[in-house]
């Protein structure tokens, strides 16, 4: 883990620094001399060789200093921290909605295995899982906004609104309504994958030993299909949560654009546009962090729930 992030930070230092454009060509403005743009680029470290630049970055970066941010004028730690809870907020509503109904929905589609039902179900969940995120997004800001008025076109709060703080916001009706879409797009197109594979589990234990005999026990489809059956393929589906976490803060850059929802991807998008690098890196940088963390996690809730694997 520690390598990959270590990896990712080089990557994100080389990235910026070999642009062709200035660093700093959103900081300087027009009417600055010379002098005065290469004061800003020895305040900021920049009249320094690569290599002396990188070390100083990896000091840094251990002390969790970030920089500052052109465009905010303020520490980029403290901008990324105030959005990350707006990210995270989005990213595990979206995939609860998307986890219960794939969960569910994946144990049904295999009881009713070669039926009509199936049949019709599967290419619909390959649909959903096929349309670009932007498109649906746009699709049901048109419908439930545009035409029936529903829910908000974006942010997370209504205009004017005012709270005492971050609790008072997040359990508002306003900001409720306002992430409906934003979540429901991002459950709509990632339910495909806990449905399918909670479908493909299910399908493999219903010719096992332990299900035959609850069958010849006479215990009810219920009984059989919840208590043995989905209890067991549960395991791979639980931990692919963790990984989808990760995957999810990725993708939550094209929807967050859609729905001007103030997250973590929406700010990546901004800050590349107005060139303001150090916060790109801080907000690429977070999210790698998550990604990676995500993916540990789930590596140790497989070995927890499955104490096999830990033995392997």
């Amino acid at each position: 883990m520690v390598f990959v992030l270590w990896a990712v930070a080089t990557i994100l230092f080389l990235m910026f620094r070999l642009m062709p454009s200035n660093p700093l060509a959103a900081y300087i403005d027009p009417t600055f001399t010379e002098e005065q743009q290469q004061a800003l680029m020895a305040k900021f470290g920049l009249d320094r060789p690569l290599w002396e630049q990188y070390f100083i970055y990896l000091k840094n970066l251990l002390q969790g200093e970030l920089g500052d941010s052109f465009f905010y004028r303020q520490p980029v730690g403290e901008r990324v921290l105030e959005l990350l809870p707006n990210t995270l907020i989005l990213t595990f509503s979206s995939l609860i909605i998307a986890y219960a109904f794939g969960i569910v929905v994946g144990a049904w589609l295999a009881w009713k295995r070669d039926t009509i039902a199936e049949r019709a179900a599967i290419p619909v969940v390959l649909t959903t899982r096929a349309m670009p995120e932007f498109w649906l997004g746009m699709l049901l800001l048109a419908v439930f906004s545009f035409t029936l008025g529903w829910f908000p076109a974006g942010g997370t709060r209504s205009p004017g609104s005012e709270y005492d703080g971050y609790l008072a916001l997040y359990t508002s009706a306003d900001f409720l309504s306002h992430l409906v879409l934003p979540a429901l797009t991002l459950a709509i197109y990632s339910q495909g994958l806990p449905l399918l594979l909670m479908r493909s589990n299910m399908l493999e234990v219903m010719n096992e030993d332990f299900v035959t005999m609850a069958r010849i026990k006479g215990l009810s489809n219920w009984t059989v299909v919840v208590r043995h059956a989905a209890r067991n393929a549960l395991l791979p589906v639980m931990t692919s949560f963790a990984i989808a976490v990760g995957y999810q803060i990725q993708g939550n850059v094209v929807v967050e654009t859609v729905f001007s929802w103030p997250g973590l991807g929406r700010e990546l998008v901004n800050a590349v546009s107005a060139s303001d690098y150090p916060l790109a890196q801080g907000a690429f940088l977070m999210i790698a962090i998550v990604v990676v963390l995500m993916n540990l996690l789930a590596d140790l809730l497989y070995s927890l729930l499955d104490p096999r694997v830990s033995h392997a």
